[in-house]
């Protein structure tokens, strides 16, 4: 509290479920804030009263979300200056690993919090797809083969992200017949993670109790334990591919402490993940986003798609630490030379915040390549 109350503005990096927190100090002594993480609802219920005390706190300010909200509405305004009118559009983002480092049968390496790997997705997804309204469960998520291909690195699976018709209004595409936000993975890594529900290592219950455990002791407790010893065999022999890749992640004949004694299921794959999937010295990660944008201009049918590649410079200065960290920077360094007007509880979809980010992020090599087509 002292640190927040000698500062001009605020920018929590903690935790999201710590923000309210920090936004409940940043009310009381009358602070900005700044975050990338998603809007919460106690971030929502606080609406009204950040307005009122003039105030900005600007949420969805890193990556995803963040820089896709600032590229999306360039993009999307620009079409509605000409005369188009959008019929689709669909949003992919993910941190993988970069090709030259991707060294394990996962094609994932860890570039940001593992906690948030492992429950990615638990929400479920809610789009809009060819005018249907479509809610998927957890499961559901990874049952389908979608790919994208993109361009200079083949193609990429993905998976709906969260609740993507939250953000229609905040787009203007209220009326757009296709929406989806996205997640990338490699399509091995998906296939993999399928597996793994079924095996119930994504469950944040029970809770095991094995002093000194290895990975591979505490796979095989947690196998016995859920009653899917039988399962684990099936897939194995069915999938070669699973079978390395639960080998990979210490299920077998694995000395690698696990680190802790009292562990659920979702716990003992993340530690799992944290110890196989980290990012080695030298590695490199990569930041992929994609939009691809179906529009109407002048009785024409046209199709923009828009990419941006980023890749770490080695483990520690990675490419996900630079996407995330440098909006937050920039929109405080705008925010204190008084060049934000904008108040209350906001998003970065407002022009004059991500015409002059985007600019920024442009200068520091962060940009976009656009190609465009007609289409039948």
């Amino acid at each position: 509290e002292p640190e927040i109350e000698r500062a001009n503005l605020v920018i929590s990096l903690l935790p999201p479920q710590l923000h309210q927190v920090v936004a409940a100090d940043c009310l009381r002594l009358k602070k900005h804030l700044l975050t990338a993480s998603y809007v919460n609802e106690e971030l929502q219920a606080m609406k009204n009263e950040i307005a009122s005390n003039d105030l900005l706190f600007l949420c969805e300010m890193g990556l995803d979300p963040g820089i896709d909200h600032m590229s999306a509405m360039a993009l999307l305004n620009d079409i509605a200056e000409r005369g188009g009118v959008v019929h689709s559009f669909v949003s992919h983002c993910g941190g993988l690993v970069a090709p030259e480092s991707d060294t394990n049968p996962w094609h994932y390496k860890i570039s940001w919090n593992p906690r948030n790997v492992v429950t990615a997705g638990q929400a479920g997804a809610l789009y809009r797809l060819q005018g249907k309204e479509i809610r998927l469960s957890y499961e559901q998520l990874f049952e389908r083969e979608n790919t994208v291909e993109v361009a200079g690195l083949g193609r990429y699976a993905w998976y709906p992200n969260r609740d993507s018709l939250s953000y229609l209004s905040l787009y203007g595409l209220q009326t757009v017949d296709t929406f989806i936000r996205t997640t990338l993975r490699h399509p091995d890594f998906i296939k993999g993670w399928k597996n793994l529900l079924q095996l119930s290592l994504t469950h944040d219950e029970p809770s095991y109790s094995l002093p000194n455990a290895t990975l591979s002791e505490a796979f095989a407790h947690h196998f016995a334990k859920s009653g899917v010893e039988t399962k684990v065999t099936q897939l194995r022999e069915k999938d070669p591919l699973f079978d390395t890749q639960l080998q990979f992640l210490g299920a077998d004949a694995d000395k690698t402490p696990l680190g802790t004694s009292v562990f659920t299921p979702a716990l003992l794959l993340q530690r799992a993940l944290e110890k196989k999937l980290l990012l080695q010295e030298g590695d490199r990660d990569m930041i992929i986003m994609l939009h691809e944008i179906a529009y109407t201009i002048s009785g024409e049918n046209r199709e923009v798609v828009s990419q941006l590649v980023v890749k770490g410079e080695d483990q520690v200065r990675t490419a996900m630490a630079k996407t995330v960290g440098l909006p937050l920077a920039m929109a405080a360094i705008l925010l204190l030379q008084d060049k934000i007007a904008l108040r209350g509880l906001q998003i970065p979809t407002h022009r004059e915040i991500y015409e002059p980010v985007m600019q920024a992020l442009k200068n520091e090599g962060i940009a976009f390549s656009e190609t465009e087509r007609s289409v039948m």
